[in-house]
């Protein structure tokens, strides 16, 4: 069973929201990803989101597309991946982990093929950025039989139409994309987030989180404010990548990451125990 429904339960009762942060999965090297995993669990996240490296990362600025090169060039595959997820279950059986990634290495691999290899390594829903939900029924049923959650992107300039086609065949949360484009870019507008959300909420009782966008304690407190989840993704791929380049030394790039998601954590909460 995923573990993304009996958190989102807790947290509405504790009147909390989610923090999700994001990275891709052997950036900058696969020996840190596992230590920082664990790492952001101490410093409150509440789900972490494991991004799948690409070559043609689509939906990714430029800050999380020089992350999967990075990874690429260090040998991470969807297999690797599934193995730094799985040594992170040897002793965290409790956080949730949802896999990003693309079609075409899942199609390849096919979807019966993927949905065991995820269930078995520990994950608890996947999110595929160019898969449309007109085409996902085949890739639903192997996630069902394995009782895991398909999460979808919802953007800015999503139809209301395509909103309630899209939430039919969700599970586990929403992913509201805050900022047109691509990840990292622009500066969010909370009152445009805010009337979002109360749009997808009219078709789904689903918990939304909101991503793009978010890259410090104050635009993640903005936006706990009408969502059930923030997601940092960029902000915490570039502090990473950065404080690794100035020294190689993966300790000091954990800090830096597990700094920035204490802060938001922080930030968080002081805006929803007001």
């Amino acid at each position: 069973m995923s573990r993304l429904g009996p958190l989102f339960e807790r947290l509405k009762t504790e009147g909390r929201r989610a923090v999700i942060p994001y990275l891709v999965a052997g950036d900058p090297n696969e020996d840190l990803t596992v230590p920082l995993m664990h790492a952001l669990v101490e410093a409150g996240a509440d789900v972490i989101e494991v991004g799948v490296p690409f070559s043609d990362p689509m939906s990714e600025g430029p800050t999380i597309q020089k992350g999967h090169e990075r990874a690429l060039e260090g040998g991470t595959s969807l297999k690797s991946t599934l193995a730094l997820v799985a040594q992170f279950r040897q002793t965290n059986t409790t956080t949730p982990l949802v896999l990003m990634g693309y079609a075409n290495p899942l199609e390849r691999q096919g979807y019966a093929f993927v949905a065991d290899a995820c269930a078995d390594a520990g994950i608890d829903g996947l999110i595929t950025v160019d898969l449309p939900p007109e085409e996902v029924s085949a890739m639903n049923t192997e996630l069902r039989r394995r009782e895991l959650d398909n999460i979808f992107l919802i953007s800015p300039t999503t139809s209301d139409e395509r909103v309630a086609t899209i939430t039919e065949q969700a599970s586990g949360f929403i992913y509201y994309v805050a900022l047109k484009g691509v990840t990292g870019a622009g500066h969010l507008d909370t009152e445009a987030v805010e009337a979002h959300l109360s749009l997808i909420r009219g078709h789904t009782d689903l918990p939304v989180a909101v991503g793009f966008g978010i890259k410090d304690a104050e635009t993640a407190a903005t936006v706990a404010g009408c969502a059930d989840a923030v997601v940092v993704g960029s902000a915490m791929v570039d502090c990473i990548a950065a404080e690794y380049a100035s020294n190689g030394n993966s300790a000091t790039a954990i800090e830096k990451a597990t700094s920035l998601i204490s802060t938001i954590r922080t930030g968080v909460n002081l805006a929803t125990s007001k």
